[in-house]
């Protein structure tokens, strides 16, 4: 028997490995299988190279549980361990630099939860004794090594007579949550999803149909549980799969999706640096932020995080799938990571391809591409608002429609169309746009009478993305189709003659005043045509659009206080206006303003509770 201290110069590292690890104690699971896998993969490696005498047999990782005796066996057939390697690699390897690490950590409690590099010893985590019974494939005596929880430790000659090694988990009372069959399954799929090397866990029954027709009868069989997919899809090559295969990988990484993919792009790069995986084009919600965390991050198909914010650019976040890296640095903080030269590249390599992707969608495939636009179009803004390198390659396939024609047009191409009609007095390209052609009906309608196109613009980052055309196009103004009466959305040098006078202007406001809540809506006359409406609601272009970032997260806060406000702008030249005017009963002459007023706060869905009750008692009435 032999006996020694691990070579450590802090007594109390093992209370200090439990207090940073706690919070996500969990890992432990994924260290020592990860540790079994390579095990395997050592093994596997020298019986290429010709060093491992026979055949290196059928490789697999076990996990069993004894809910009775308090413990969890990891259990391969790999490589093993001498009894020198075993005190070599265990007892000092592990803890070489020991002090560095609690200097560098003891005043950040999650500084290295989720990461890789402390392996074996976050056994200790869940356990008040581990041991480590393993026989090397070199023709030695097995060994046994006992610790519990401290810098001491035994090591003895073993009994064990296959190659591999087994860790043996003493589960500690405050982790007995970790001798549920539930709570280790769970933790599996989670972790170990896509090992490499078979993963069993018990065994589960399978049900098999024996013979044909009448005589066929099912039959129930035992067999081993194997937790994992060995071969997952962003291993293979991209030539030998169809979208089924990648559909049915989609499935198995978000099984309670019901939802297709649109579309998927394979990454597949060895130089300059490692990286593969496969990110799926979801059908994007509204709520964004519903939508992140669907990236799955790996290295050499062991679990990392769901949160790679930074590792991909933010508008990445929104697609689903798995990146696969092992030049990821994966034991550092998230700040020096994103300044990472190798994450850097990896980021834009992916931006790149994304980008790409898309465009030859549109080159090649316009139609399909046009019919995926809605679904896509909410990621593409983020990307355009984000990230400066996707926005210059996105000039060339994002879509606007035309409410007028039904089309889509790239940004060029509908300037373009709408150059000659759509130029204001100043020589200035007007962009007239709807967030919603059933509402703005009207409004589309008087446009098109003039002859102007209408676009629309109905993602919840509108308002973003007018504030960058602008500033990317300082000759083009984006100007929401209800922003003002159709004269003054685009205006020409015509002179409009007004059937009222000045001081009939004058005389006729207060009533109308009157009818609405003045701190909320401005009135004011203008000459239209008698075929406008008498009155039109319409709210200043600048006002409400900084509104709706301040809603969406933009703008800064300096709008947060301001009431909403409106324009009720008075058709002079309507014959309802003159009526109104000219009534000499001021009851009947008050209705009728009341009613007009109404009408125009309908069309803008401003009219509502009791007033909207008022308003229908009173139609009713005067029909």
């Amino acid at each position: 028997m032999a006996s020694g201290k691990i070579n450590v110069q802090t007594e109390n590292i093992f209370p200090i490995i439990k207090q940073f690890l706690y919070s996500d104690q969990e890992i432990f699971l994924r260290e020592l299988v990860s540790n079994a896998s390579d095990a395997c993969k050592k093994v596997s490696t020298l019986a290429l190279t010709g060093e491992l005498k026979g055949d290196a047999g059928d490789l697999r990782v076990e996990v069993k549980l004894d809910e009775k005796a308090k413990t969890i066996t990891i259990s391969d057939n790999g490589i093993g361990m001498t009894k020198e390697e075993v005190e070599k690699y265990i007892a000092q390897i592990a803890f070489s630099g020991a002090e560095e690490f609690v200097e560098k950590y003891k005043d950040k409690a999650d500084g290295i939860i989720g990461h890789f590099g402390l392996g074996f010893f976050s056994a200790f985590m869940v356990s008040d004794k581990v041991e480590v019974i393993s026989k090397s494939f070199k023709d030695e005596p097995a060994a046994h090594w006992t610790c519990e929880g401290n810098p001491d430790y035994d090591l003895v000659e073993g009994t064990k007579t296959e190659r591999g090694t087994d860790i043996i988990l003493h589960v500690s009372d405050d982790a007995k949550e970790y001798l549920s069959e539930y709570k280790i399954s769970s933790l599996l799929e989670k972790y170990c999803k896509f090992f490499p090397t078979e993963i069993k866990f018990g065994t589960k029954e399978e049900t098999n149909t024996i013979g044909e027709g009448e005589d066929a009868k099912e039959e129930k069989t035992t067999v081993d549980n194997i937790i994992n997919n060995t071969a997952p899809v962003w291993t293979k090559s991209p030539s030998s799969l169809s979208d089924e295969e990648y559909n049915n990988f989609y499935r198995e990484l978000y099984p309670s999706t019901f939802d297709q993919p649109l579309f998927h792009i394979h990454l597949n790069v060895d130089y300059p640096f490692n990286l593969t995986g496969v990110l799926y084009f979801p059908k994007l919600k509204e709520n964004i932020e519903v939508q992140k965390n669907k990236i799955q991050l790996y290295s050499n198909q062991v679990y990392v995080t769901d949160s790679v914010e930074g590792i991909v650019p933010e508008f990445l976040t929104l697609l689903h799938g798995v990146i696969d890296s092992p030049d990821i640095p994966l034991n550092v903080s998230r700040s020096y990571l994103q300044a990472d030269g190798n994450v850097k590249k990896i980021s834009n390599h992916i931006t790149k391809k994304v980008a790409d992707k898309l465009d030859e969608m549109f080159r090649k495939e316009r139609d399909d591409f046009e019919a995926k636009w809605e679904d896509i179009k909410v990621f593409v803004e983020y990307g355009v608002l984000t990230d400066d390198k996707f926005n210059e390659k996105a000039s060339k396939f994002a879509l606007y429609k035309s409410v007028v024609d039904n089309k889509y047009y790239t940004l060029e191409d509908y300037l373009a169309k709408v150059k000659d009609n759509q130029t204001n007095k100043d020589g200035k390209q007007v962009v007239l746009y709807t967030n919603d052609a059933d509402a703005h009906h009207t409004y589309i309608e008087n446009a098109k009478n003039k002859g102007y196109d209408v676009v629309l613009m109905d993602s919840p980052l509108a308002s973003h993305i007018v504030n960058k055309l602008e500033q990317s196009n300082t000759d083009v103004s984006f100007t929401r189709v209800d922003g003002d009466t159709i004269e003054k959305l685009i205006s020409k040098d015509e002179e409009s003659i007004s059937k009222l006078s000045k001081e009939e202007e004058e005389k006729l406001k207060p009533v109308i005043e009157n009818q609405v809540d003045a701190q909320k809506f401005n009135v004011s006359f203008e000459a239209l045509s008698e075929k406008d409406q008498p009155m039109q609601i319409t709210q200043p272009e600048f006002m409400r659009r900084m509104m709706e970032m301040q809603k969406t997260g933009g703008g800064g806060m300096m709008m947060g206080g301001l009431p909403e406000s409106y324009n009720l702008v008075i058709n002079n030249n309507h014959p309802l206006i003159s009526k109104i005017l000219n009534e000499s009963d001021e009851s009947v002459q008050s209705k009728l303003a009341k009613q007009a007023t109404d009408l125009a706060l309908l069309s803008q869905g401003l009219l509502k509770g009791k007033d909207l009750s008022e308003f229908i008692s009173r139609s009713v009435e005067m029909i």
